[in-house]
């Protein structure tokens, strides 16, 4: 039984008894899934977001309401510290100091 796939626990999708086929059942206990479980809001940081309606979610502690995807609430978004900012703000410039150096490497080299 090695190349079997792991099928998903029934849960609420035994409510369709032996109608739809288990394909399908098992794609729509997924997304069921997916829309139920409460997330972790970009604002608050905080396990109280729910789905309102069709990418419409709501935080239940900050009362944020924002869209996102239809049964998930997409990327996470990640909070950035003052340390990668400045980390961030420093790449471009070691770039163009690098762009620099080959531009005047390639002119000595032209010369001799």
């Amino acid at each position: 039984m090695a190349g079997k796939e792991k099928t998903l626990k029934i849960g609420s999708i035994k409510k369709f008894g032996t109608r739809y086929g288990r394909t399908t059942k098992e794609r729509f206990g997924i997304i069921e899934l997916q829309q139920k479980t409460s997330y972790k809001c970009p604002h608050c940081h905080y396990s109280a977001l729910k789905r309102l309606a069709i990418g419409i979610w709501h935080c239940h502690k900050c009362s944020a309401k924002f869209a996102g995807k239809a049964y998930t609430i997409g990327k996470k978004t990640v909070k950035l510290s003052e340390e990668q900012l400045k980390e961030l703000e420093v790449v471009p410039e070691i770039i163009e100091e690098q762009k620099q150096e080959e531009e005047f490497e390639k002119e000595q080299s032209v010369k001799y």
